[in-house]
C-alpha cells in the first residue's frame, strides 16, 4: 500500500513539472561551429518563440533544411540542450558554404530558351543556379516540359560532385514518358452547352498536346463567357491509348437590364434635366450562345438614340458567326438618321477576330427650312464594312474583360441631291486595366474616329460625350469630324464586390463645317458596387473645355444599375 503511495506522489509531481514546461513560453537560441552571418540569419527568419517542446522540436529540425538551402549543404543538426526552465539551444555543424550549383545539360533534351526561364547564366552545356533558387526553379522547367502532351515527363539531378571554386556539380536528366494528345471532350451538368465555345472561344480542341496548365486557363476563359459557371478544375482521365477532360460546367442566367439616370442643370434655365438609358441583353437563352440586345437613350435636350443588335455566334459549329444591327438617331425636331448593318466575322483565335459586312444608312432633314450653317441635307449611304477585334479576358466579376483592342473601317460612298462623294471612317477602341496588385489598378481607354470626305454634313459627324465617352459632357453633345478621346481610372478595390476610382479624361475634337478645333477635360469621381439588385455605378464629373471656365453646375451625376436575371 505504502509502494502504491509513492508511486502516485512520483507521478503528480511528474506531470507537475512537465505541465510547468507545457503552460510556459519556450525560447529557441542556436548556434554553430562558426558564427551565424547577418544577413544568413535574416534569410532563415528563425521563430524563437514557441508554445511546446513539439513545436520547438519541428523548428530545429527545419532549420536543418533551410541552412541546406542556402549553400550549408553539409549542415546537420548536433544536438539541443536546455539552457533553463524556458530556453534551449540548438547547435549546428554548418560545414561548407557552397556558392551556387552548376548544372550539366543535354542540349538535345533542353533548349536555350526554356533554361533562361529559370537562370540568368545558361552556357552551351550547362547553367548555373543559386541554390536559394533551386528547388523552385526545377519545378518551374518540370512544368515547362509537361506541356506540349508530356504530361508525365519528369526531371531530376544526378551524379551530385565537388566542383571548382566551392560549386557543386550536377547532371540534369529528363524521363519524357509517353507524350498525350486530348482525344476526347466531355461536359458534366450542362448537357446542352454549345460546344462551339469550347473549340473557338476558349481553344480546347481535340488532336492537341494535353497540357495541364492550358487547360485550367481555358477552364478560366469559359468562366468569362457569362452564361455558364464552372464549378471546379477540370479532371482529366488517362487510358492506356485514350486521354479525355472532362469539364464542370453549370447555366447560369445572363440576360441583362442596364439603366442609368442622369442629372443637370440647364444653363439658361437653371432647371433640373434628366436623361435615361435603357439597355437590355438577353443571352444564350436558346443554349446556342446567341445574343439580342435592344438600347435605348434619351436626353432632356429631346434627343435619342435607338439600338438593336441579334448575334448568332459559330453558325454550324464553325467559326463563323453573323450579326444583324439597326440603329436609329432622332435630334429633336431636326434630323433622323438609320443604319442598317449586317456583318460576318470569323474567330482566328481564341481572342481574336475579323469581320466583313455591309452597311446602309440613310438620314433625313426634319427642318421645314434650313437654318444657316446648320449643314444638314437628305442623304443615303452605302459603305463596305471590315475589322478586326482582340479581347483578353480575365475571370473576374467586376472586370470580367483585361484588354480589348477593335478596330473599324468603313469605306464606300454618300449621295446628297445630285452630287455622290467616296467616303472613308475609320475608329479605333482600346483599354487596358494594369493591375498593380489586388487592390490597386489603373484603367486607360482610348476612343479615336475620323471621317475622310471633301465635304461634310452635320447629320454624318460623328457624336460623342456622355458617360460611355467623355465623362462630365451630355449624351451625344458633340458633333465632330474627328476626335480622340482617353479615359484614366485609378481603380482601388476593397473587396471582391465593391471598388472606388477617380476620373480623368481627356478629349479633342475637329468639326470641319464649323471650323472648330477643340481640347475638353473632365475630372470626378466614381464607385461600383455589387448588390442584391446587381451591378451599382455611379459617377461624379465636371467636363470643361479650353475655352470655358470651371462650372461647378456643369456637374454631372450618372447612376446605373446593371441586373442580370
Amino acid at each position: 500500500m505504502k509502494q502504491i503511495f509513492y508511486i502516485f506522489l512520483y507521478l503528480n509531481i511528474y506531470n507537475l513539472q512537465y505541465g510547468n514546461v507545457i503552460a510556459q513560453e519556450l525560447f529557441l537560441e542556436v548556434n554553430a561551429e562558426t558564427s551565424f552571418p547577418n544577413e544568413l540569419k535574416d534569410s532563415l527568419e528563425i521563430v524563437p518563440k514557441h508554445p511546446n517542446l513539439s513545436s520547438l522540436q519541428k523548428e530545429a529540425d527545419t532549420l536543418q533544411y533551410k541552412l541546406q538551402r542556402y549553400g550549408y549543404l553539409e549542415a546537420a543538426l548536433q544536438q539541443i540542450d536546455r539552457k533553463n526552465d524556458s530556453v534551449f539551444e540548438a547547435s549546428y555543424i554548418l560545414g561548407t558554404k557552397y556558392r551556387y550549383l552548376k548544372v550539366l545539360y543535354n542540349r538535345e533534351l533542353f533548349s536555350k530558351k526554356e533554361l533562361s526561364r529559370i537562370s540568368d547564366k545558361v552556357e552551351t552545356d550547362h547553367f548555373i543556379l543559386t541554390f536559394p533558387n533551386v528547388e523552385n526553379a526545377l519545378t518551374l522547367l518540370n512544368e515547362i516540359k509537361t506541356g506540349d502532351g508530356k504530361a508525365f515527363a519528369r526531371i531530376r539531378l544526378s551524379d551530385f560532385r565537388k566542383g571548382e571554386d566551392n560549386s557543386i556539380v550536377a547532371n540534369l536528366l529528363l524521363d519524357e514518358g509517353v507524350a498525350r494528345r486530348i482525344d476526347s471532350i466531355a461536359v458534366k451538368g450542362y448537357p446542352k452547352f454549345p460546344k462551339s465555345f469550347l473549340k473557338h472561344f476558349a481553344g480546347i480542341k481535340t488532336g492537341r498536346p494535353f497540357d495541364r496548365n492550358k487547360i485550367n486557363e481555358q477552364n478560366d476563359v469559359l468562366n468569362s463567357l457569362g452564361f455558364v459557371n464552372t464549378r471546379k478544375a477540370p479532371e482529366v482521365l488517362f487510358e492506356e491509348e485514350k486521354t479525355t477532360i472532362y469539364f464542370y460546367l453549370e447555366k447560369r442566367n445572363n440576360n441583362l437590364f442596364d439603366g442609368i439616370l442622369g442629372f443637370a442643370t440647364d444653363e439658361e434655365t437653371n432647371r433640373i434635366q434628366f436623361n435615361g438609358y435603357l439597355n437590355l441583353e438577353l443571352n444564350n437563352n436558346l443554349n446556342f450562345g446567341e445574343q439580342l440586345l435592344v438600347n435605348y437613350k434619351a436626353d432632356g435636350n429631346e434627343q435619342q438614340n435607338f439600338r438593336a443588335r441579334v448575334r448568332l455566334p459559330y453558325l454550324f459549329g464553325s467559326p463563323v458567326g453573323a450579326e444583324l444591327e439597326l440603329k436609329i438617331f432622332k435630334r429633336d425636331s431636326t434630323f433622323v438618321t438609320t443604319d442598317q448593318i449586317a456583318k460576318v466575322s470569323y474567330q482566328i483565335t481564341p481572342p481574336s477576330s475579323i469581320y466583313v459586312g455591309y452597311k446602309a444608312s440613310e438620314s433625313s432633314n426634319l427642318l421645314d427650312e434650313n437654318l444657316v450653317g446648320s449643314a444638314i441635307e437628305d442623304y443615303d449611304g452605302r459603305f463596305f464594312l471590315a475589322g478586326v477585334e482582340f479581347i483578353r479576358r480575365q475571370n473576374d466579376p467586376l472586370f470580367p474583360a483585361k484588354t480589348q483592342v477593335t478596330i473599324d473601317s468603313e469605306f464606300g460612298s454618300r449621295d446628297f441631291g445630285e452630287v455622290s462623294e467616296d467616303q472613308t471612317r475609320l475608329s479605333l477602341w482600346a483599354y487596358n486595366l494594369f493591375e498593380l496588385n489586388y487592390n490597386n489598378l489603373v484603367f486607360i481607354q482610348n476612343n479615336t474616329s475620323v471621317l475622310l470626305s471633301d465635304r461634310f454634313l452635320t447629320n454624318e459627324l460623328f457624336r460623342f460625350g456622355g458617360i460611355n465617352s467623355i465623362r462630365g459632357f451630355n449624351e451625344n453633345s458633340i458633333d465632330a469630324s474627328l476626335y480622340t478621346v482617353f479615359n484614366t481610372e485609378y481603380r482601388y478595390r476593397f473587396n471582391a464586390g465593391f471598388y472606388l476610382h477617380s476620373i480623368i479624361d481627356f478629349g479633342y475634337f475637329e468639326n470641319e463645317i464649323n471650323q472648330l478645333e477643340e481640347e475638353l477635360y473632365s475630372f470626378g469621381i466614381g464607385l461600383g458596387l455589387f448588390t442584391k439588385a446587381g451591378l451599382l455605378k455611379f459617377s461624379f464629373a465636371n467636363g470643361i473645355s479650353e475655352n470655358q471656365n470651371f462650372k461647378f453646375s456643369n456637374t454631372k451625376i450618372h447612376l446605373s444599375l446593371t441586373s442580370r436575371f
